[in-house]
């Protein structure tokens, strides 16, 4: 099977394939509140309620896509991966400065995910920290 990956245009492939951001000290509890949000958004991705998960995101990422292009996009790619059969969290990373994205406050996350179709499989999605202060989802990876 070949390697499916889907990638916002938000942000670019080096991001999430090398983790070498630009640390900076994290605030408090951000971590956290990245993680959250980032299941919560992922969990509308597993139900397949593609639109709900770009009326969840990052205003950042709703500019880089319309909303029928991010449903059209994700249902290609996930669909024929099948179910999530586990979802371990196996890095995080807070950044306030990724290439290709504006400065800000982010959380570089990696899942290591079990599809029903695919065995092996990482998940990178990233969480920013929105204008109203919420964190929500700028970008989504799967390779």
């Amino acid at each position: 099977m070949r390697t499916t990956a889907l990638l916002l245009p938000v942000l670019l492939l080096g991001v999430f394939s090398m983790f070498r951001l630009s640390e900076a000290a994290e605030p408090p509890g951000a971590q956290a509140a990245a993680e959250k949000s980032a299941r919560a958004w992922l969990s509308l991705i597993d139900g397949e309620k593609y639109g709900a998960s770009w009326d969840q995101a990052a205003s950042l990422f709703k500019k880089a896509i319309e909303r029928d292009k991010w449903s059209s996009a994700v249902s290609s790619v996930r669909a024929p991966l099948g179910k999530v059969v586990s979802r371990k969290l196996a890095k995080a990373v807070y950044s306030e400065s990724l290439p290709g994205a504006p400065d800000g406050k982010y959380v570089v996350i990696q899942f290591e995910t079990v599809f029903e179709n695919k065995r092996s499989s990482v998940e990178t999605i990233t969480p920013m920290m929105d204008a109203d202060g919420s964190w929500r989802v700028s970008g989504y990876f799967i390779k």
